[in-house]
């Protein structure tokens, strides 16, 4: 057991202007295992996007290219903070993590420019 995430891809038309709590099962476009501190990026996102659910498990929130932008920043100028869970796995960022940030920000932004909605999602 552990985090695991994900990020999906549906059509803007499937997607219309949900940004948090969108269920699909949508096109895989990358997934992580225990990146605490990116789950915590995503939390805050989720949660200055409406998001109201306790445990930010099983739930969505989408990321626009605005997001991507300062995810990008954020991991660049390390940013990113750890979070502490039962399954979030060791508080070490590693050099490896963060260039999954940037290979996802490019993929998320391809999918957007093909007029998709790109959303994150976790299980832990």
């Amino acid at each position: 057991m552990g985090l695991d995430m994900y990020a999906f891809s549906v059509s803007q038309e499937v997607a219309g202007d949900v940004e948090v709590d969108f269920q699909s099962d949508g096109d895989r476009l990358f997934y992580w295992r225990k990146f605490n501190a990116l789950h915590g990026w995503m939390e805050d996102l989720y949660r200055s996007k409406g998001g109201t659910k306790d445990d930010f498990n099983c739930t969505t929130v989408r990321l626009d290219l605005k997001d991507l932008d300062r995810l990008e920043m954020d991991a660049s100028n390390n940013k990113l903070v750890p979070r502490s869970g039962f399954f979030f796995g060791s508080q070490d960022i590693y050099p490896e993590d963060m260039e999954t940030v940037a290979e996802f920000v490019a993929k998320a932004r391809e999918a957007i420019t093909e007029g998709k909605a790109v959303f994150y999602d976790s299980w832990w």
